[in-house]
């Protein structure tokens, strides 16, 4: 039985020891089974929506059998982005060295906004972006700040440069009223978390130009100029062009040096979201590739991607402190600090959006610590070895075809079997989909290149291996040969 202080919420030391072992034990069981850890639990939504159906609790239960509980309903039928098996979106498996991180960074539970509310954690955040900084070889003194994922990263690096760029207007204080119309400029693969940016900006998707790709979904710079000019023709403002390091959809990377050139030739902002691939630039043979990032004036990073941090942890980052301080800077009495700050003082409130923020540099700066970037490296590097491996065994079988592949960890095929017609090729891989989720014991999704439907598998987790590579191409043909079955049997 759990005792607590009648005149707080704490437990005795003694029973929080007990949750805290018993906690630590339910994480145990989580890496035991790891390596045979399902992609997806098929639970109908109803089903799952009814664990959790009950009444505002009035008196609190019993914390060990909550705990139970928690292991019964949650852990256990969790999407198993720990695990080798997941090939969806861009989940990475995160590190156990973050989840030591978290569990000490939420007992002290500091605000990271104020530097005398969190002394070591804005001066680790500080170093965090410092490093961040030299692995994209942008400038030391560059300014940046930790958020959620590359959605708030693009965002924030977007809004810098919208104040930054119409500070003359006075924008902050006018807003967009009088303004004539301004162009962000992306590619047709530019993430979705673009248009819903420009949406909040106040910019407007009317005036999002998608600029057509070439064969390797790059950006077509020689379009994206012609479209630059005749925007200028009609009287419109060009503002910024957005460089992809690393699309979701194919891991490809725009010629970022070319986009920097034209950028400056038309005085415009260079944003690069480098939210999925960026950190592949650290990689030596990748390294030319990623040529023109450090001319960017902000850039979209995400640490919970290929630095494997568990969620939240995504940067922003700026050539400069002060661009960040003349986007965000508000003056507010109750936040002076200035008679207690020595002029060294960085304060994050003055620097971003949010009051209150949780202290996520610090699982980075752990992991970093921990790790070494040697090893870091190398894991990256045995993700991008595994996708030319899946790629290869693509290539080389009967019953499948590699759509697209990239320099990165994305790899783009399709089921084919026998068939011969591409249009019933791509029906029959987007009937295969919902079938592979319900089978659950790889988690893969399915995406749209220049109209064409193909499977999707992203490598970011360094617990894969070539082992569990195969087995994907497994369960997808053996999902395959039961719907062909099916439908023979509808027949």
């Amino acid at each position: 039985m759990f005792t607590m202080n009648e005149e707080t919420l704490d437990f005795s030391n003694n029973d929080f020891k007990q949750l805290l072992d018993k906690s630590s034990e339910l994480v145990l069981n989580q890496f035991d089974t790891i390596q045979a850890q399902k992609g997806y639990h098929d639970y109908p939504q109803k089903e799952v929506e009814s664990w959790f159906d009950e009444e505002l609790p009035e008196e609190g239960m019993d914390p060990s059998a909550l705990l139970d509980e928690v292991e019964t309903k949650v852990l256990n039928t969790a999407t198993g982005n720990l695990g080798p098996h997941m090939y969806a979106y861009v989940m990475s498996g995160g590190n156990q060295m973050a989840i030591v991180a978290e569990k000490l960074a939420n007992t002290i539970n500091q605000n990271q906004t104020k530097w005398h509310l969190a002394p070591a954690m804005n001066e680790i955040e500080k170093r965090v972006v410092q490093w961040t900084a030299q692995m994209l070889d942008f400038p030391l003194d560059s300014g940046g700040v930790l958020v959620s994922g590359g959605s708030a990263a693009n965002l924030t690096g977007l809004t810098v440069g919208r104040n930054v760029f119409f500070e003359k207007h006075g924008i902050r204080k006018t807003g967009l009223f009088g303004m004539k119309p301004f162009v962000v400029y992306a590619s047709e693969e530019v993430h979705s978390c673009v248009d819903k940016s420009v949406e909040l900006l106040g910019i407007g998707t009317n005036h999002l130009r998608k600029i057509k790709t070439n064969a390797s979904f790059q950006i077509d710079v020689k379009a994206l100029e012609n479209q630059i000019k005749a925007d200028l023709a009609q009287g419109l403002q060009p503002f910024c062009i957005i460089g992809n390091a690393g699309t979701v959809n194919t891991g490809a990377i725009d010629d970022l040096e070319s986009l920097a050139r034209l950028a400056k030739q038309y005085e415009m902002w260079f944003h690069v979201d480098g939210a999925y691939g960026a950190l592949a630039a650290l990689l030596d043979n990748l390294k030319p590739d990623y040529k023109g990032m450090e001319l960017a004036d902000s850039i979209a990073i995400d640490f919970h991607k290929w630095l494997y941090q568990p969620f939240e942890g995504g940067c922003t980052l700026v050539r400069n402190w002060d661009n960040l301080r003349r986007t965000y800077y508000k003056k507010a009495a109750y936040l002076d600090t200035e008679l207690a700050n020595d002029g060294n003082r960085l304060e994050y409130n003055e620097h971003y959006f949010q009051l209150s923020r949780n202290a996520k540099a610090f699982k980075v700066w752990m992991s970093i610590k921990a790790y070494g970037m040697r090893r870091l490296r190398e894991m990256i590097q045995k993700d991008i070895d595994l996708t030319d491996y899946l790629n290869e065994q693509v290539k080389d079988s009967e019953d499948f075809e590699l759509v697209a592949d990239s320099k990165l960890a994305v790899s783009c095929f399709r089921y084919v079997g026998n068939m011969k017609s591409k249009d019933e090729i791509v029906h029959f891989n987007r009937l295969l989909m919902p079938e592979l989720e319900k089978d659950g014991r790889v988690f893969i999704m399915g995406t749209q290149l220049k109209g064409d439907y193909a499977i999707r598998a992203c490598f970011i987790n360094h617990r894969k291996t070539k082992e569990t590579t195969d087995y994907l191409l497994e369960v997808i043909r053996e999902v395959a040969e039961k719907v062909l079955i099916n439908q023979k049997a509808a027949v």
